[in-house]
């Protein structure tokens, strides 16, 4: 329930959100499920996409389906005309072979949940004060379908961005870091590897230097940079010189500029590894970056005052330096540097983390329903302040444009 009965006007809004949310707990938690259930992978979210887009035509959304992208899709209430223009994000392809570890199905949730709030504070009012989208952005995980949606000009007259992640714990702001991906082949020459083992060139050699001279990396790179890497392909026949050879890294860091300084760094490592065994290295660098994720204090600390009022406790399961939580990356990231967003974590009764079978066990255990729809609640709140008050998205305007540095040539 909200918990603050003020009496106000904007406090009957909220209920009103809040009450509709609770109304169609059943319903969220069906959907919910039904996305656990069929995991599927980036781009590939078809069961996702019509689960949620048939939720919310349910609940009479006009749905625009397969929207730029085949699994995305953009739900609209309101007119922009007379208000700013908010947007929540749903988020709901998995991971290989461990299904929803990082709980997706739970962030779609969070968005459809939120949507119906709004809708919901716009038929108690009456009429709309802005205009609210839920877009279902696909392939988080490594496929930046966020970045697609960019550049094909989704966010162009967005004023503000949200949404919300399941984690072991409640934070308001968090720093994602900034990722860039790679690919490494190095190319030999085969021979017998015992008949005539001078006559090859050992790919495997280079692969395994490349790895080592990465690590020996580590010990000069800051705490906040990172990387980590696989050998895909190592070769064919233990009796036969490997020929061919494929590695793939992640490199982050906490802006786009260190993300820079590292990937030289990194790069060095790949060339001098070709160099030292007599290989040629093919070095694909990914032209699609994740960005860090640039918080919006302004709608972050807006959003902790609204998640309190629906119970949201940051401090029995909040974490008290939040500097030191070690973070991945997201395409939300891309999102925070075109306009003001969020991207607040949630508890969702479980300390497994994120990316692991428990966590894939916990994103789908009842118990996270909750927390789940109390942040459903936060997001819905927090929109319908900043559609109400122009002022409030002025101030948000007035950080981003301070806090988000131009890309660097």
């Amino acid at each position: 329930m909200y918990v603050n009965r003020s009496g106000s006007n904007m406090d009957g809004v909220k209920q009103a959100a809040c009450d509709a949310i609770e109304r169609a707990e059943d319903d969220l938690f069906k959907v919910s499920q039904d996305i656990w259930s069929h995991p599927e992978e980036n781009f590939q979210e078809h069961h996702a996409h019509e689960a949620l887009t048939a939720f919310l035509e349910k609940y009479g959304f006009n749905v625009e389906k397969h929207f730029h992208l085949p699994t995305a899709f953009r739900a609209v209430l309101g007119d922009e005309n007379i208000g700013p223009h908010v947007a929540v994000l749903c988020e709901y392809d998995a991971l290989p072979e461990i299904g929803h570890a990082c709980g997706h199905n739970l962030i779609a949730e969070v968005g459809v949940a939120a949507a119906l709030g709004v809708k919901a504070a716009f038929e108690y009012l009456r009429k709309p004060v802005g205009k609210f989208t839920v877009l279902g952005t696909p392939a988080e995980e490594g496929g930046g379908g966020k970045i697609d949606l960019i550049n094909a000009g989704v966010f162009n007259g967005v004023d503000v961005a949200m949404m919300a992640h399941p984690a072991p714990y409640n934070v308001p702001t968090i720093g994602f870091l900034a990722l860039k991906t790679v690919s490494v082949k190095f190319l030999g020459k085969a021979a017998h590897a015992s008949v005539s083992p001078w006559e090859g060139v050992n790919a495997l050699d280079a692969a395994v230097l490349c790895y080592q001279s990465v690590s020996c990396l580590r010990q000069h790179m800051k705490p906040s940079w990172k990387v980590h890497g696989i050998i895909t392909k190592g070769g064919t026949k233990p009796n036969i010189i490997p020929e061919e050879t494929k590695l793939e890294f992640y490199i982050r860091a906490p802006t786009k500029v260190e993300l820079a300084v590292l990937e030289k760094k990194v790069h060095t490592c790949f060339e001098s590894a070709a160099t030292s065994t007599g290989c040629r290295a093919e070095i694909n660098w990914s032209t699609r970056p994740h960005l860090n994720v640039v918080n919006n204090m302004t709608i972050a600390d807006l959003y902790r005052t609204n998640a309190i009022l629906v119970g949201v406790d940051f401090e029995k399961y909040g974490m008290q330096d939040v500097s030191n939580i070690p973070t991945g990356s997201t395409d939300m990231g891309n999102v925070s540097h075109v306009v003001p967003s969020i991207h607040p974590i949630f508890y969702i009764g479980s300390t497994s983390v994120n990316h692991t079978r428990d966590f894939t066990t916990a994103s789908g255990d009842p118990i996270a329903q909750p927390f789940t729809l109390a942040q459903g609640k936060a997001l819905a709140m927090t929109a319908l302040d900043i559609l109400s008050n122009p002022a409030i998205l002025d101030k948000a305007k007035d950080e981003f444009i301070k806090t988000v540095q131009p890309n660097p040539e």
